[in-house]
């Protein structure tokens, strides 16, 4: 058997680059979800190219109207991974995001309420209408489905009742959320400084985290790809990352990388530290790969199905205040299908509909292969109706695949990561996982017979 020293120190195989992204799977399977979207981006910058005689999908201002046109359907991909994790569906995000943003507004516009207030007035908002469909779900045992689907009338109507169905106009200041940028410095470099630093930050957390990684499985003795493989995945990442802020960076005057990917970017950190390093991560992932197992050793899976609604409607709430930011204006008709959209991203970014599997990132990952599929095709100037059927069979074929790589004994990218993940949290020794909770609830359960 090959040691672990040998393994890192021994010359080039070209079979190690197959390590780079997981396991010894083909290049195929290994990129998965990740691979269609590099597929769809390329794609379209070539028929942009030959079709409006200019690659369109891969300039500065696409990049940045995309980032600016879906980072609030990205926000609720961030929530609904979990809620989906958990075994449960909410249909309610779209209307309590029209329902948060009306009362935003109205608050800004009719009550004169400074705007830093009607921001925490409708976080507030999110966490009492959580709150509420928490309790639904979690101590009365409805089930989500016919909560948040009551929700969804409720709260759309009530959108509509409070702003009598007409558009409520919001101060320019709030707007700064939804449509401003990264601020000039005043020096004399043909970039925006503050996007260059944030791409540098960006290459450094990718640098720190290998690294971590690597002395992680030296510390559990578990094998590692070679070194060349590691300098060489960080290497490219450094490349793309350093790439996409010189293009934000770079835009038309007056703009650089979005507020809302700002906020985007924290909350993408905050809750795959959340899932991927905390107690209560694991906790998700536990009660929703197994709930019996999960109780019988310990989990409160009640207070964890409560947290986890409840969360889902304060980032719904955020995404209400950054489209309203972005739109100027709270409207009747805002939200509509945003549940669809967020719900499509997770499952095309490797979620399971029946629970217990699923990551934020790769729930980011499939959010962008909509926004970009929406993109190119608004891009082509292909009819709305036409981009909704392309929409459907993109969601069912990038399931389907996915799922049939489950059963060939294929795992895909989000597969891996969720593997790795495991495999951290498992070092820590602190915190069930699913099969464990699973073979502690057969042991008390052996016990007691």
């Amino acid at each position: 058997m090959t040691s672990t020293t040998e393994t890192e120190n021994r010359g080039f195989r070209f079979s190690d680059i197959r390590t780079m992204f997981g396991g010894g799977q083909s290049v195929t399977r290994q990129f998965g979800i990740l691979g269609a979207l590099i597929v769809i981006i390329l794609l379209f910058q070539v028929l942009t190219l030959v079709f409006r005689g200019a690659g369109l999908t891969l300039s500065s201002g696409n990049l940045i109207n995309v980032v600016n046109q879906y980072s609030y359907i990205l926000i609720l991909a961030i929530g609904m991974v979990m809620v989906i994790i958990m075994g449960h569906i909410d249909l309610s995000v779209g209307s309590v995001a029209a329902f948060t943003g009306i009362i935003v507004a109205k608050s800004m516009a009719d009550w004169n309420l400074p705007w830093p207030l009607a921001i925490l007035l409708g976080l507030g908002v999110g966490v009492l209408v959580g709150a509420w469909q928490g309790f639904w779900v979690a101590y009365v045992g409805v089930p989500a489905f016919i909560v948040t689907l009551a929700g969804m009338l409720f709260f759309r109507g009530a959108n509509q009742w409070i702003g009598d169905s007409q558009t409520v106009a919001v101060p320019r200041e709030f707007v700064y959320i939804g449509a401003g940028y990264l601020p000039e410095i005043a020096v004399p470099l043909p970039f925006n400084v503050p996007t260059m630093i944030l791409a540098l930050l960006g290459v450094a957390w990718i640098v720190f985290n290998e690294l971590r990684l690597r002395r992680i499985q030296n510390k559990m003795g578990a094998a590692k790809a070679p070194l060349w493989v590691s300098v060489l995945k960080m290497l490219l990442l450094a490349a793309v990352i350093l790439w996409a802020g010189w293009m934000f960076a770079t835009g038309r005057e007056g703009t650089s990388f979005p507020v809302s990917g700002i906020i985007l970017l924290v909350l993408v950190i905050m809750y795959s530290f959340l899932t991927n390093s905390t107690v209560f991560g694991r906790h998700i992932y536990a009660v929703g790969g197994n709930r019996q197992a999960a109780r019988l050793s310990g989990v409160k899976d009640r207070w964890v199905d409560f947290f986890v609604m409840l969360n889902m409607s304060v980032l719904a709430s955020i995404a209400g205040m950054i489209y309203v930011a972005r739109a100027t204006a709270s409207g009747p008709q805002d939200g509509n299908g945003w549940e669809l959209d967020a719900i499509a991203s997770v499952f095309i970014g490797g979620a399971a509909v029946s629970g217990g599997i699923g990551t934020v990132i790769g729930s980011i990952i499939g959010g962008l292969v909509m926004a970009f599929l929406n993109n190119g095709l608004s891009l082509l100037g292909v009819d709305a109706s036409q981009v909704s059927m392309i929409k459907g069979l993109v969601l069912l074929i990038a399931v389907g695949i996915d799922v049939w790589n489950k059963q060939q004994g294929r795992p895909s990218v989000i597969g891996f990561l969720m593997n790795r993940r495991k495999a951290i949290a498992d070092f820590s020794g602190d915190i069930p996982t699913p099969a464990a909770a699973d073979a502690a609830g057969k042991k008390e359960t052996a016990a007691r017979r």
